[in-house]
């Protein structure tokens, strides 16, 4: 790592202790396979805590060292190896006696933790040396078929002397979703900290059944991809020189306003009220007002697409357990015409096909699973028009404590390589949390119109 804002103190791997994980090899689920292009996942929690450079370096490390490793234990597909070969072997995860993941300890030489934890906007790249890399994949070795061994993930704990850390995870999202990874951070801070009383991950992929016989389809799609498109590390590159990050908080009482505002929209136009959610809602007001600052605006009827990611646990046709760890995503495609997303009832045009969608989710959760591996293999058609949701605001991101209590600030840093938007729970007083990164003068408009929007709901509202 060459950053002239962090200075790297210390590069080591870690595992789970030796002799407590057997040899295991896991095989890829339907649910899993098509994540096998996603490029990495990247997360950070930023933590205030007052104490010197000795005390992070004598007590915090290696108890967060020696915790990791008693959680890889449980959770050791993370410090395994994706193994990808030739065709018609089939990609799994394997462990071995010593597998580990990379841990690397870095002290903050410029930055102030404060800057970095603010609502207001902020240069992309001021995330950027906090992130690790994960290692390139490598050839198997004695092996001339060309199978290749991936990395799943990396930590970096970064020190802000006298003022905080960060603690950023970069992981590759075919090992497991959002609800899995959050496990295993909560997991871990719960070892590290005072909290105890965690349910272990299962991880026994008979649970998911594949009816629909789904499994081939996805990796022969999978094969028919350049091996390129999973070799990304995480490294960013040509990052527009513009470009800023902001996070919006959507306050409880605009979210119930935007709510009654919907479902008053539902009955005046004699439809049946639809799934309206705090998501939903949400989503909606982002939606539009991402599309309305665009310089490029048509009042046309070229399509829009939002990518909305649901956890199928707990589904009816489903019956996974919540501790299930590995992939237990559906995507559904809301899309509307230009037209009515930019239209003075935008935001309800948008709750209407977001709300249809997520509803389908729930009834039809394979159709889902089809829709997620399509819109990786057809990206390069959809992507122009395409928005995609990251997280959740149930994964209780802040409620991530390893004994310094919750978190400042969590952010999901690819929000401004991969077209997304992260929704989390909120650090304050409730509501939910909105990363998006976009161009300053674009960010500038956006917010306009989304206090706009408020206020307009609002003043409806009353």
């Amino acid at each position: 790592m060459a950053n002239k804002r962090v200075k790297v103190i210390e590069q080591c791997h870690i595992g789970p202790p030796p002799g407590s994980v057997s040899s295991t090899s896991i095989p890829l689920t339907f649910f899993d396979i098509p994540w096998l292009c996603c490029p990495p996942i990247k997360r950070v929690f930023f933590y205030e805590f007052h104490y010197p450079k000795t005390h992070f370096l004598q007590q915090v490390i290696p108890n967060l060292k020696q915790s990791l490793s008693l959680t890889l234990k449980h959770f050791f597909p993370f410090s395994s190896n994706i193994v990808f070969p030739p065709k018609p072997q089939t990609p799994h995860i394997l462990y071995k006696e010593g597998d580990t993941l990379p841990f690397i300890v870095a002290e903050s030489t410029t930055t102030n933790l404060n800057n970095l934890v603010s609502d207001s906007p902020r240069d992309v790249t001021c995330l950027h040396p906090f992130v690790p890399v994960l290692p390139s994949p490598r050839a198997l070795e004695e092996d001339e078929s060309g199978t290749l061994l991936i990395s799943p993930m990396a930590i970096q704990v970064t020190i802000f002397p006298n003022s905080g850390l960060a603690i950023c995870i970069t992981f590759r999202h075919v090992v497991a979703d959002g609800r899995a990874f959050h496990h295993f951070m909560k997991f871990w801070a719960s070892l590290c900290g005072p909290k105890v009383g965690l349910d272990l991950p299962l991880l026994d992929r008979n649970m998911i059944q594949d009816p629909n016989g789904l499994r081939p389809i996805f990796l022969e799609a999978i094969w028919n991809i350049p091996i390129k498109t999973m070799e990304s590390t995480g490294q960013v590159n040509n990052v527009p020189s513009d470009m800023v990050r902001r996070t919006f908080v959507v306050r409880n009482e605009h979210v119930e306003n935007l709510k009654k505002y919907v479902t008053t929209k539902c009955q005046n136009h004699g439809l049946e009220t639809l799934h309206v959610s705090t998501f939903v809602v949400t989503c909606s007001l982002i939606w539009v007002c991402k599309v309305k600052s665009e310089d490029n605006t048509k009042d046309d009827d070229e399509l829009h697409i939002l990518a909305i990611m649901a956890d199928s646990r707990n589904l009816p046709q489903f019956s996974i357990p919540l501790t299930y760890f590995g992939n237990c995503v559906v995507c559904g495609n809301a899309e509307i015409t230009e037209s009515k997303l930019v239209g003075q009832n935008g935001i309800f045009e948008a709750a209407i096909a977001i709300g249809s969608k997520i509803r389908c989710l729930q009834y039809e959760g394979y159709k889902g699973a089809e829709t997620l591996m399509s819109n990786f293999t057809e990206f390069a058609t959809l992507g122009k028009h395409m928005l995609l949701t990251a997280g959740s605001p149930k994964l209780d991101v802040y409620e991530t404590d390893f004994g310094w209590g919750k978190p400042k600030m969590s952010e999901v840093v690819q929000v401004e390589s991969s077209m997304s938007i992260s929704l989390s729970d909120c650090k304050g007083k409730g509501g939910i949390e909105v990363g998006i990164a976009l161009g300053r003068t674009q960010m500038m408009k956006f917010n306009s119109l989304m206090e706009q929007f408020l206020e307009e709901i609002a003043v409806h509202d009353s």
